[in-house]
């Protein structure tokens, strides 16, 4: 590693809690190789460091929980490699690093919407995660996409929906719900998707699809999306 790489690797280290390690057990983040420090504080130093490449890469490769976070925020997307990313997404052991990398780095790659479908149908939890939150970061991220590029996302989730694993389907109810708060055209595919879905026959789909009615629907979301539309339209 660089001179560079151990000095911030030192100072991560020094900004260890333990406290905050128990914390986040409770909350389903896995604890091997994690330090206990807080997203802002791990945004502060990614802030100071600024962009560099070569330097998320080393810090990927120390399999520390924080400087993985941290590596997805200085790398660079336009250097990302789909070998790189295939490389990073099979090391995800936590739902909070899955959700990091992607949404901060992976979903601004010219490859996120490919890797969106292909690791949605993936069977490793993580991976297929990282498929349904790929889908929800570009649903908020992506401004200029068209609809049909979310449409085409619909008939994955409906297949997504019946895996009870915790991680998956909480990853594919953020994606539907993420989709249908985009505009009133995508709002109301969301919502016949999500009465699909409330159709199957599995506990996991019947909890996606009446969470996600219940924003998707909200009074407040349908008046956000008719005023958006009113100023579009004018």
């Amino acid at each position: 590693m660089s001179d560079r790489g151990e000095r911030v690797i030192k100072r991560l280290r020094g900004m260890s809690n333990d406290d905050n390690v128990r914390g986040m057990a409770r909350y389903g983040i896995a604890t091997a190789g994690t330090l206990g420090i807080s997203m802002p504080e791990i945004r502060r130093v990614a802030k100071e460091l600024g962009k560099d490449h070569e330097l998320a890469l080393e810090l990927w490769k120390s399999k520390i929980h924080e400087a993985r976070i941290l590596a997805a925020l200085i790398a660079e997307p336009k250097r990302m490699t789909r070998r790189t990313m295939e490389l990073w997404v099979k090391d995800f052991d936590s739902w909070d690093v899955c959700d990091q990398v992607v949404s901060n780095l992976f979903d601004k790659t010219s490859v996120a919407y490919e890797l969106a479908f292909v690791w949605s149908v993936r069977e490793e939890e993580y991976v297929r995660r990282a498929g349904y939150v790929m889908m929800a970061a570009l649903a908020v991220h992506d401004k200029l996409a068209s609809d049909r590029a979310f449409l085409e996302f619909l008939p994955v989730i409906v297949a997504g929906a019946n895996d009870n694993r915790n991680f998956v389907r909480k990853a594919v109810n953020w994606a539907l719900r993420q989709i249908g708060k985009r505009n009133l055209s995508l709002n109301q595919a969301a919502i016949s998707c999500a009465q699909e879905i409330a159709g199957l026959d599995s506990n996991s789909a019947k909890w996606i699809a009446a969470d996600a009615l219940r924003e998707l629907k909200d009074q407040k979301i349908q008046e956000r999306l008719a005023n958006k539309s009113n100023k579009r339209n004018k």
